[in-house]
This record gives structure tokens, C-alpha cells and sequence, in this order.
């Protein structure tokens, strides 16, 4: 396997234009959260803003929208129904249909912070079924996923219609693969490249040298160290490629499977910002926060 150039990762960034607005970048929806697990939709929404995405909206428990206002005051929030322990509601579904509508979301990201629990995974589902836009799947909407039959999740994803970008580390990868842990670690590329195809999605699988696979190519991710290996780097990967991707689909400007390309893109810059991070703060003492407040550093060097 062999990373991207830096001419084809550059070719990649939507340029910007004197007569631009911010309906050119596109709109993300980022859809997360529940009581407790906050701090993952809104790493994701604030790495989002530092995209160049031009709008993001941050979907979440309708008790938790003021929390998330005062958090990221760039973006805006969109309450949603939840249960007594303020997870998700399947019912909810309905609230973003409409949203959908009104503000026509140019892609989609969901999962950071989404919990566990029953009723999350049913909105999940629901949600998948009824959004038919470009969507990047992580953390506990992969689990909810994991969860069903195989032939089921891969007639889920063909009936939306509209290209997915997963970002298993390899624990939900052995979920969704039904294979252990150590098999994934084994055979990294293997595992990236059979979820690829097998649920015609672009597949991210972090960790060491990030590895990015669709149906058609494979490539690895030189960029990062051990300095990401904390909570919440993760939902920061997340917000990133959508909020990338979400350009290039809104600008049309970038040539190719911008799918894919939005994740090599993204694993290259968040590496890329996480070694900044690391050489200022540490591996020890870096935090999620500290690659979000490195990305403009790793944008400029790119550029």
C-alpha cells in the first residue's frame, strides 16, 4: 500500500474564491450525543467549523441543546426527541425529515456520543433509512449497525442511495466483521477492503497507519502518532472528513470519489495535526482539543 501524493491530497481541498459564500461549503448535520457522552458531538462539530464546511448543525437531545449552544456557538443546534435518560428517540427520525427539507444538509455525520442503548440504535437505523444523503458512519452508529445481519446492513446502505464513509477502529471493525480483535490487527488491509466491499461503503479503519479502502483502491496513512491515542480523537477524525466532504459535494470542485477522497484527506490532516500537537504539548499531555487547535497549522503546511 502507498499513501496519497501531496499533489493529489492539495487537489483534494476546495479552493476558495473572492465571490464565495457560505452555501458554496456546504451544510453539515452532525447527528450525537446523549447524557454524559457530550464532549463527542461536540469535538466533532468544532473540527467540523475548522474544516471550511459552511454551515454545521448539531442534532442531539432536546435536553442538551443549550449545553451544545453555549459549547460551539458557530454552529447551530437542532433538538431532537429523547427518553428519561437522555438518549435518542427513534421518534426523533421525524424532526430531522423535516429539517431535512427546510435546510437541505449536504451530508451527514452520526454516531459520536450516540450511547449504546436500545432506543439509540433503532433511531440509527430509522435515521439511515430516511436521510438519503452522503453520510459518514462512526462510533456507536457502526456498533448499531454491527449489531444487525449482514445481508440486512448491506441492503440497508444500497437502498439509501447516496455514498458512506465508515471509521471503525478495530474493535467495531471485529464487530462488524464478526472476527476478533486480533484478526483485524493481522490483517489490517484485508479487514478494510472486505467491509469496503461488502457494505459498499469507503472504509476508514484507524489506528497505526490509518488504512483507507473503497471497492476500487486502497491506501495507508503515514501521518499521526501515538499522541492520538486518547478519547475523543476520534469524534474529532469524524467532524473533520465530513466537513470536508461536505464541501467538495456542495463546490463541486474536486474531481473523483470525493467520498474516498474526503477520508484520505481527512486521516492525513488529523494525523498531520496531531503531530503538531504532539511535538508542542507531548504524546503524555495532548489532548483531543489540542488536534482541533492544530489543524490550521496542518492546513497550512499541506497548502
Amino acid at each position: 500500500m502507498k499513501p496519497l501524493s501531496r499533489a493529489e491530497l492539495r487537489a483534494a481541498l476546495v479552493d476558495r474564491r473572492s465571490e464565495d459564500h457560505k452555501g458554496v461549503f456546504g451544510h453539515l448535520l452532525i447527528v450525537g450525543g446523549s447524557r454524559g457522552m457530550m464532549g463527542a458531538p461536540i469535538l466533532a462539530a468544532r473540527a467540523a467549523l475548522r474544516s471550511g464546511v459552511g454551515l454545521v448543525t448539531l442534532a442531539l437531545p432536546a435536553g442538551l441543546q443549550n449545553q451544545a449552544a453555549a459549547a460551539v456557538p458557530e454552529a447551530l443546534t437542532l433538538g431532537l426527541a429523547e427518553t428519561p435518560s437522555g438518549v435518542l428517540r427513534a421518534e426523533g427520525v421525524a424532526r430531522l425529515k423535516t429539517a431535512l427539507k427546510e435546510r437541505g444538509y449536504t451530508a451527514l455525520a452520526i454516531g459520536p456520543g450516540l450511547s449504546q442503548q436500545a432506543e439509540a440504535a433503532k433511531f440509527v437505523i430509522g435515521a439511515l433509512c430516511s436521510l438519503p444523503v452522503p453520510a459518514v458512519i462512526d462510533a456507536d452508529a457502526l456498533n448499531a449497525l454491527a449489531a444487525q445481519e449482514p445481508a440486512g446492513v448491506r441492503e440497508l446502505l444500497r437502498r439509501r442511495r447516496a455514498p458512506c464513509v465508515l471509521t471503525p477502529h478495530p474493535g467495531e471493525m471485529a464487530r462488524c466483521l464478526k472476527v476478533t480483535r486480533d484478526q483485524v490487527r493481522q490483517k489490517r488491509d484485508g479487514c478494510a477492503q472486505r467491509l469496503a466491499r461488502e457494505w459498499g461503503a469507503v472504509t476508514l479503519l484507524k489506528g497505526h497507519r490509518t488504512v483507507v479502502a473503497s471497492e476500487a483502491r486502497i491506501v495507508v496513512n503515514l501521518t499521526g502518532g501515538p499522541g492520538l491515542s486518547k478519547g475523543g480523537t476520534g469524534d474529532v477524525l469524524t467532524g473533520l472528513i465530513a466537513g470536508l466532504w461536505a464541501q467538495m459535494l456542495a463546490s463541486r470542485r474536486v474531481d473523483g470519489d470525493s467520498a474516498f477522497m474526503a477520508a484520505a484527506l481527512g486521516a492525513h490532516l488529523h494525523g498531520l495535526a496531531g503531530d503538531l500537537a504532539e511535538r508542542e504539548k507531548t504524546a503524555f499531555a495532548m489532548t483531543a482539543g489540542d488536534v482541533i487547535a492544530a489543524l490550521p497549522a496542518a492546513f497550512a503546511q499541506l497548502i
